[in-house]
């Protein structure tokens, strides 16, 4: 029982468990700021160029008449594929921004292959 207790103990102080609770922290504060992309301003794109912010009037009768009718919503599964891929495009490019500044740090403290070469036989030189 003892070691149940000190292995969890080790899963809980792991820094992986940490890092991925701080990363859900943030993308559940995040979210927020993507809706509001998609919602303001791709969703009006959309608007400036079909007339309406969504497809929800598309849709295709298929029985009945009036009040009573059936209908086939293909407005709003189109409107939920155009709204799922701009998150995906802002995730993307929220992404690749990140990774460009994170290399660019990466690229500066990275000897050149010409360095390493020469460390290597200073390294070889100093053995001998």
């Amino acid at each position: 029982m003892k070691s149940l207790i000190s292995e969890f103990k080790e899963f809980v102080n792991n820094g992986n468990l940490v890092d991925l609770a701080i990363a859900v922290l943030l993308a559940s504060a995040f979210a927020p700021v993507v809706a509001a992309l998609v919602d303001g301003v791709f969703m009006n794109l959309i608007a400036a160029i079909f007339g309406q912010p969504d497809f929800s009037a598309i849709r295709l009768r298929i029985r009945g008449e009036g009040p009573d009718a059936t209908y086939l919503e293909f407005g709003q599964v189109l409107t939920t594929i155009v709204q799922f891929l701009a998150v995906a495009l802002v995730a993307f490019l929220v992404v690749k921004a990140y990774n460009s500044t994170k290399r660019s740090k990466d690229d500066e403290d990275e000897p050149t292959e010409v360095e390493l070469l020469t460390e290597i036989r200073d390294a070889l030189k100093a053995r001998s």
